[in-house]
């Protein structure tokens, strides 16, 4: 490493600081990428105007000329030539719209070496969206060919790594991390306060929440907790402690730091197996113990018992529930063990070498 000459170009779908996906798939990396003197320049789909818009109710005209806008500023890349780059790294997808026709240009015109990054099962349609006509323009058959093309892809956990070696042989594994250096102070200390319960994440995800409604009401009846959700959409839960946070990147390490116990629940099918266990992640490396469906990498990142609860069932959520709720001293020690254990491979640190061994010939 440390070669001036190498230069990339990131296609990722937002401006920087703005989407949890890119931010720590990408934007935390970069730091490491300056530090040995590699050059790079990142390139939105969306501006941050278009991309706020995206997820708000209505407007679709407006968000059709935003998509044709961002279209508009990839051909104007492409159309540069791009000769000063040595790898092109697209995060999910160069557009999100449509057939791959900007990756097919990258790869067969301009002779790109394109690395190909994925944290999701993006080639089969996410159970939260509606409507086959959305799932026609997002074109999500495209992320075969994407991965044909590529010069490597990488998956950030091995269901997703398997899928993409069906149609390349060049795949690495590099899960989503978090720096868990993190100073003494910002880990959660395990007291008598009032408990507070929690969850991260986006509105697409917000519908596992479902599952454990019927099992925090029962338990609330019992002991007085909060149940806090930390996220772009307010789900507005029937509890009679709940708490809405809306997520912010300047506030996340603060807000998460309010959490006693995080939770993580998820539908066993085929879509969940594709998703990377990073509220897992954030909570251990602040030192919370968690509860999560035995789902996909779950089942590896929790040592049932140890770290925290796999919960298959009501009664597998209630009964971890209750043992953590009742104990400071579990909680405490299942948090240490979390972070100790996550440390080892979910860590920045763990992870810096195989990122830089991307940009490698």
């Amino acid at each position: 490493m440390g070669d001036n000459k190498t230069n990339i170009l990131f296609l990722v779908p937002y401006p920087l600081g703005r989407a949890p996906s890119q931010r720590y798939r990408i934007e935390q990396f970069l730091p490491l990428l300056n530090k040995h003197h590699l050059t790079y320049q990142i390139e939105p789909f969306f501006t941050a105007s278009e991309g706020e818009l995206l997820y708000t109710a209505g407007n679709g005209l407006k968000k059709m000329i935003n998509v044709l806008r961002g279209f508009a500023r990839r051909f104007s890349l492409l159309l540069k030539g791009l000769n000063e780059y040595d790898y092109v790294f697209i995060h999910r997808e160069a557009a999100p719209a449509g057939p791959p026709i900007i990756e097919w240009i990258l790869r067969w015109i301009l002779k790109k070496k394109i690395i190909y990054d994925f944290d999701d099962a993006i080639w089969m349609p996410d159970p939260s969206s509606t409507g086959r006509l959305i799932q026609f323009i997002k074109a999500q058959w495209k992320v075969k060919w994407i991965c044909r093309w590529s010069h490597r892809v990488v998956g950030g956990n091995d269901y997703l790594c398997e899928y993409a070696r069906s149609y390349n042989q060049s795949v690495i594994c590099i899960p989503t991390v978090i720096d868990m250096d993190l100073p003494v102070e910002t880990q959660k200390v395990h007291g008598t306060h009032r408990l507070v319960v929690g969850w991260t994440g986006s509105h697409s995800t917000l519908r596992f929440l479902d599952l454990l409604v019927p099992v925090l009401q029962r338990l609330q009846r019992e002991f007085v907790f909060d149940f806090m959700v930390i996220a772009d959409k307010d789900p507005k839960l029937p509890l009679n402690y709940y708490r809405f946070q809306p997520w912010s990147s300047e506030t996340e390490q603060s807000d998460l730091g309010q959490l006693d116990i995080g939770v993580m629940p998820l539908i066993a099918d085929l879509w969940s197996e594709g998703k990377c266990g990073f509220k897992l992640i954030q909570y251990y490396a602040l030192g919370i113990p968690a509860l999560a469906s035995p789902v996909g990498v779950n089942k590896t990142m929790i040592q049932s018992g140890a770290t925290g609860f796999l919960c298959e069932t009501a009664s597998d959520w209630e009964g971890g529930f209750r043992q953590l709720i009742v104990s400071v001293e579990l909680r405490a020690k299942m948090g240490l063990e979390g972070h100790a254990r996550m440390k080892a491979r979910y860590s920045l640190a763990a992870q810096q070498e195989p990122y830089l061994n991307l940009f490698c010939q």
